[in-house]
C-alpha cells in the first residue's frame, strides 16, 4: 500500500536572476523586475512529499519529527533570510530561479531519504507560482 505524507516549511530570502554571461540589457530585457542589482526577495513556501509503503510495525511512513527536523537542518537553516547569490554555496554560479532553487533543494534532502521512497519538492515563491520536482 503506497501514500505519501507532506511536510510544509518556509523560508525567506533573496536573490537576483541574472546570466553573467549575458550584457545588462539582456538580462534586464529577459528578467525585468527580477534582475534588479539590489536583489528582491520572497516568502518561499516548501512542500516536502514523501511517497512510498507504510512500515506494518510502526505504521509510519516516515517519522514526521525527523523530517521536519531534517528541513529545518538542510534547507531552513541554510536559505532562511539569506541571500541566495551571495551568502549561499549552492547558487554562486548557478541561477536562483524557483525551477534550479527546487533541484537544490531536491539534492539536499535525497540522500537523507530512504531509497525505497519517493521524494518530491514543491516550492511556492509567490502565492500563484510555484514549482514542483520529482528527480525525474
Amino acid at each position: 500500500m503506497e501514500i505519501s505524507v507532506s511536510r510544509k516549511a518556509h523560508f525567506n530570502a533573496a536573490h537576483r536572476l541574472h546570466i553573467k554571461e549575458w550584457t545588462d540589457e539582456q538580462n534586464r530585457a529577459f528578467f525585468g523586475t527580477c534582475n534588479n542589482p539590489n536583489y528582491h526577495g520572497h516568502n518561499y513556501d516548501l512542500i516536502v512529499r514523501i511517497t512510498g509503503e507504510i512500515d506494518p510495525v510502526s505504521g509510519y511512513l516516515i517519522d514526521m519529527k525527523v523530517l521536519s527536523d531534517l528541513i529545518k537542518r538542510e534547507i531552513e537553516d541554510r536559505f532562511d533570510h539569506k541571500n541566495l547569490n551571495l551568502d549561499t554555496e549552492e547558487f554562486k554560479d548557478l541561477n536562483p530561479t524557483a525551477e534550479n532553487i527546487a533541484v537544490v533543494i531536491w539534492r539536499l534532502l535525497r540522500p537523507h531519504i530512504s531509497p525505497n521512497q519517493q521524494l518530491t519538492i514543491t516550492l511556492y515563491e509567490t502565492e500563484r507560482n510555484f514549482v514542483e520536482y520529482s528527480g525525474k
